[in-house]
């Protein structure tokens, strides 16, 4: 930072200074961590001297404090990946079910949301494609901060929801699945070869809300990528340009992904082609009735509580999945 022609490059001169701040932040969070145990040995200490008990319920609060946010950090150290500190580009699309499907959507999407806000992350939606009669077919969201993509990448696959459905008269039991896929958004320092030639450019009228103007322009673009077949689509902002602009950073991730898959050696595609969203793909199941239960089927991870997971609390899923990733490869 302190070289003179460090801005002769500012593309480069901010993913330094990025950088940066993200170094000062993580020794910011040691020493206020370290300072706050101090604080809390010394008050432990004084009430001891002058055998004060009324200090051991502040001590036991301040270091349950300490311990959680030691567990986040801790957690942290897992996002060994090239792109975990990333933001993290999220999709779901219904399953089959109509109604029902699309509304476990719109509840995952919430929860996702939820999820993005009590930890500090900004949410952009790309693309939202609104359900018939309630909830949503399909939305596609940003999420922006650091480790966003190395936390969310956890959430890839099958959401299945088994519930009493307040869409049926008769008050049946139903099963629900959505598919979640999670991508790396890539900035412009990865070479990301894309021919115009190569794309097909669509402009549609857009649906669902944003008054009257988003019903009489053609504002909503969808890209094909020829080559690969690879689809991605907006309609979430007001002019044509924006949306071609938004296609343009999915287009890039999906990409990306695709290539690294293929290097991977991964049987996976991406660009729309997903898992069979149905029976015995899933990677967690959500059940409201008979009981209440959330369980990965990947870690085996579980809770009872489902409404503070539908809240975002996903810790527990995120943490188990990161620690059989990273056992797995060693």
């Amino acid at each position: 930072m302190s070289d003179p022609n460090l801005w002769d490059n500012p593309e480069e001169a901010q993913k330094i200074a990025q950088e940066v701040t993200r170094l000062k932040d993580s020794i910011a969070q040691h020493r206020e961590l370290s300072d706050r145990h101090s604080d809390t040995v010394i008050l432990w200490q004084l009430g001891m001297e002058e055998n004060d008990e009324s200090v051991y319920p502040e001590v036991t609060a301040a270091l349950a404090g300490i311990e959680k946010d030691i567990e986040h950090l801790e957690l942290t150290l897992m996002l060994s990946g090239e792109y975990d500190n990333n933001n993290a580009i999220l999709t779901l699309h219904a399953g089959a079910g109509g109604t029902e499907a699309q509304d476990w959507a719109q509840m995952l999407l919430r929860m996702y949301v939820r999820w993005a806000e009590k930890n500090n992350y900004k949410v952009e939606t790309m693309d939202f494609l609104a359900g018939d009669e309630a909830g949503v077919k399909s939305v596609t969201i940003m999420v922006a901060g650091t480790n966003a993509y190395g936390y969310l990448k956890a959430e890839k696959g099958v959401h299945r929801l088994v519930r009493i459905s307040p869409f049926d008269a008769s008050g049946r039991r139903h099963t629900s699945f959505v598919a979640v896929d999670v991508m790396p958004e890539i900035d412009d320092s990865v070479e990301i070869a894309i021919n115009p030639a190569d794309l097909r450019v669509d402009t549609y009228r857009a649906s669902g809300a944003g008054g009257q103007h988003i019903n009489k322009t053609d504002s909503a673009v969808r890209m094909t990528h020829l080559p690969t077949g690879v689809v991605v689509q907006c309609q979430s902002e007001r002019s044509q340009i924006q949306n071609r602009e938004q296609c343009m950073r999915l287009l890039r991730a999906k990409l990306f992904e695709l290539e690294r898959q293929k290097q991977e050696e991964k049987k996976a595609e991406i660009g729309g082609e997903y898992q069979a969203i149905e029976w015995g793909s899933q990677i967690r199941s959500y059940v409201f009735h008979p009981y209440n239960l959330v369980k990965d089927h990947r870690t085996s991870a579980e809770t009872g509580n489902v409404q503070a997971v539908m809240d975002g609390d996903l810790e527990l899923f995120i943490e188990a999945y990161l620690k059989s990733d990273l056992s797995q490869r060693g």
